[in-house]
């Protein structure tokens, strides 16, 4: 009895070296406890949001550790502020005071965890000297969850949203663990009105809500994590290989992040709605882009539409004149650049990006004029995805410089002859990607009929294909759980 308890003592404590992810063991079988009691409360609406918000601050405490108290603070400051805020007679100056408090409060705890070592080391370089950086751990998920603080705070001054009553329904808000760590990026007047209505999940909804956490498992721990282990030695030893492998290295990390990053989105989407909530839309076939502003309005569409609307939009959009159109776009981008990571190859990957769409965007009416036949869809595509793959390599790599080796690889020892040897090496890695290149290939309308297939099938064929995937994980699973790409920002 005694040792059944330290097991359970030492699976509920928080373990550095083995995060709390989706596709790992532990979540599912505290998520097989969660959801009988949370159905049992689903009718009490107090007891029930107590209920998934002591869960969600649990989850990230298995998932950051001590960190869980700094949520718990964001959450009681920016709640208190956005009531007091609202109260009535308070003057445009009190209000916007509350935000400046909010918003410095925010940036600065995110700046001191993700940026105070890049700037220390930067202002180093300026002056000389030796630096020695901070011993800093960054909180899992603190970009996603202060941002969703920050729109929050914002929407209440700018009357978009009331303030919540209570902590706890912000609390639930900030904290609802599907979306805590990784995204996507939930916005306060989508979400919170959901908190009220306390809707609960419809039989097809509890069906496509399993069809989507099936689908995002098959991306990440199946397609994504076994194609990142070739994809690992090439980033691991820049100029090491061939073009050609480097090559489809480059391709393999493109086709990783995607289903990675969209898995674990498809996955929370997929339990927020077995719970009775819809959480928006975060990928949409980013791939099938022909231009780089498509590529933006598929791609982490929760992020893209949160910098349009609190960073973009403020700056003036496309509203100053066209140059300042432009200029907002890049930086724009460039700060969506720094979100992603305190390093120049970030943000040198942001400013390509915003470089990138006005460009795109300068050249529209002249690329108008050449019609929509196949082949000019086809080059447009192949240079979209050329431009995307090749600053995934900034992404990815460990620093500028091994960006720069990586890419220049690609044309260093070319030859189709390496083509054999690598596909009998590396048979499996060229299905896996081909699996994901036809499914990225095939209609949206296709997805749409085999999502209602799934719904509408007999509980023995949702049984079949779910005991095929977890048999596919266990063949093709790593020693240990590979993260999530995202956890890392």
């Amino acid at each position: 009895m005694t040792d059944i308890l330290a097991n359970i003592a030492d699976c509920l404590r928080y373990d550095p070296k083995a995060p709390m992810l989706f596709s790992s063991g532990t979540f599912w079988a505290l998520f097989l406890v969660f959801m009988p009691l949370y159905g049992l409360l689903r009718a009490r609406f107090w007891q029930m949001v107590v209920f998934v918000v002591l869960f969600s601050f649990f989850f990230y405490y298995k998932s950051s550790g001590v960190f869980v108290a700094l949520l718990f603070g964001t959450s009681v400051f920016d709640w208190v502020l956005s009531r007091v805020m609202s109260a009535p007679g308070r003057s445009r100056t009190f209000r916007r005071v509350c935000v400046g408090l909010s918003l410095t409060a925010s940036l600065g705890i995110l700046a001191y965890f993700k940026y105070a070592n890049f700037f220390l080391w930067n202002i180093q370089a300026m002056v000389g000297g030796n630096f020695q950086p901070l011993d800093l751990v960054l909180p899992v998920g603190i970009s996603f969850y202060t941002f969703q603080s920050i729109s929050y705070i914002i929407d209440v001054y700018k009357g978009r949203v009331e303030p919540t009553r209570t902590w706890l329904e912000y609390a639930f808000f900030l904290s609802f663990f599907p979306a805590l760590v990784a995204g996507p990026i939930v916005r306060a007047d989508y979400f919170l009105p959901q908190i009220r209505r306390n809707h609960h999940a419809t039989r097809t909804e509890v069906y496509m809500g399993l069809w989507l956490i099936i689908l995002g498992v098959v991306k990440k721990a199946i397609i994504a994590d076994y194609i990142a282990q070739y994809n690992d030695l090439i980033f691991n030893n820049p100029g090491g290989y061939s073009g050609f492998e480097t090559l489809m290295g480059i391709i393999g990390y493109t086709m990783q992040i995607y289903c990675d990053f969209s898995g674990y989105s498809d996955m929370a989407i997929g339990i927020a709605l077995i719970m009775g909530f819809k959480l928006a839309q975060n990928f949409n076939f980013p791939y099938k882009a022909q231009n780089l502003t498509d590529f933006w309005r598929r791609w982490h569409i929760s992020l893209s539409t949160w910098l349009r609307d609190y960073i973009y939009i403020p700056l003036g959009g496309n509203r100053k004149g066209t140059a300042r159109t432009y200029a907002n776009n890049f930086a724009t981008m460039l700060i969506g650049g720094l979100w992603h990571g305190a390093a120049w190859k970030f943000i040198f990957w942001g400013a390509m990006h915003g470089g990138g769409l006005a460009v795109h965007k300068a050249s529209k009416p002249y690329l108008d004029r050449m019609g929509g036949g196949w082949p000019v869809r086809a080059l447009a595509w192949l240079t979209t995805m050329a431009f995307v793959a090749c600053l995934w390599v900034f992404f990815r790599a460990d620093s500028f410089a091994d960006s720069v080796a990586i890419i220049s690889g690609v044309f260093r020892d070319f030859s189709p002859a390496y083509i054999p040897a690598f596909a009998s090496a590396r048979m499996l890695w060229l299905i896996l990607m081909l699996v994901i290149i036809v499914a990225h290939a095939l209609p949206t309308s296709f997805w749409s009929r085999a999502a209602e297939w799934f719904v509408r099938s007999p509980w023995l064929a949702k049984l079949l294909i779910f005991v095929v995937v977890v048999q596919l994980v266990l063949e093709l699973r790593n020693e240990s759980v590979s993260p999530f790409i995202y956890f890392q920002f």
